[in-house]
């Protein structure tokens, strides 16, 4: 048999260059936890710091977009410190003196971390822990979403709502409903709505005929004459006209904004992430055990 005092210093030496970058996974599991668990306290404790900002009397409260740029602040911040936390933990428990290697078990568990919110965010699990996570996310703005929630917070703020684009037909119906109050019943009214509906949004190749129905419907609603009933009809396509360029121009506007804010929403939320990796990995090199603190503990053990 080789005894031990025949092993060549070459082999020595690379069977600890082996157990030195070997991949501890309990300590990794254990920095995710610490990052998870740091991440939620801290989240926590911003929920308290947003609900004390608010008040009873609304003028006096902070503007919505004010709270929705501070808790994603915060909620960037406080990722960024858990990264730490979770690194450093890593790198302490992976049992490794080298800084590099321990820095590498805080970026490790950094990833495991992120993929855990992901998952958690993303499946039907995150019912489990619901109640926790709704009342984290829901008051920081949504900010707990990630980088979908924050591309979904930047876009609503930067641009208006299509919703909110009103249909170039409403104001027309009403106006024909208005003028023609008090002259026939009901039924005659809502033909002549209906009329002139189908003229400004039908089919072009049948816009004479759409045109001469229309002008009889509004003439017989009105009780005016049909020249006058045409020349109606020529204002309100005009109307309409402007109302379709208006709207098209809002929309164009809408999509321009929100293309824009989803870009910077989506980069802002790399950019978090590499923070979050960064600080991982440097929390995971000052977390290394010194040599003599692991000469210490192994001495310690076999007194």
């Amino acid at each position: 048999m080789t005894s031990t005092s025949s092993i060549s210093p070459i082999a020595a030496g690379d069977t600890r260059a082996v157990l030195l970058n070997e991949v501890s996974w309990g300590a990794i599991f254990a920095g995710a936890v610490t990052a998870l668990v740091a991440q939620v306290v801290i989240n926590l404790v911003g929920v308290g710091a947003g609900l004390a900002s608010v008040g009873v009397n609304a003028s006096d409260n902070p503007d919505a977009s004010t709270l929705s740029i501070g808790a994603g602040v915060w909620f960037v911040a406080s990722g960024i410190l858990a990264s730490l936390i979770g690194g450093a933990v890593a790198g302490r428990l992976s049992g490794k003196p080298l800084p590099g290697v321990a820095g590498l078990h805080g970026l490790v568990s950094w990833a495991v971390t992120t993929l855990i919110v992901l998952y958690l965010l993303t499946s039907a699990a995150s019912g489990l822990i619901g109640g926790t996570l709704n009342t984290v996310s829901g008051a920081l703005g949504g900010a707990g979403n990630l980088v979908g929630g924050t591309v979904q917070t930047a876009a609503q703020a930067a641009a208006p709502s299509l919703s909110k684009i009103s249909n170039p037909l409403d104001g027309i119906e009403q106006k024909v409903r208005e003028q023609s109050a008090g002259q026939d019943p009901q039924a005659a009214r809502d033909a002549a709505v209906a009329a002139v509906r189908a003229l400004l949004s039908g089919d072009a190749s049948q816009n004479q005929q759409a045109e001469d129905r229309a002008a009889d419907a509004l003439a017989k609603a009105q009780g005016i004459p049909a020249d006058q009933a045409r020349q109606q009809l020529k204002d309100y396509q005009k109307q309409y006209e402007q109302a379709v360029a208006t709207a098209k121009q809002k929309a164009e506007a809408t999509a321009v904004a929100a293309k824009s804010a989803a870009t910077q929403g989506a980069l802002y939320a790399a950019l978090a992430l590499l923070l979050g990796a960064l600080a991982a990995f440097l929390g995971g090199r000052l977390g290394a055990p010194k040599p003599a603190t692991l000469l210490g503990a192994y001495d310690a053990r076999r007194v």
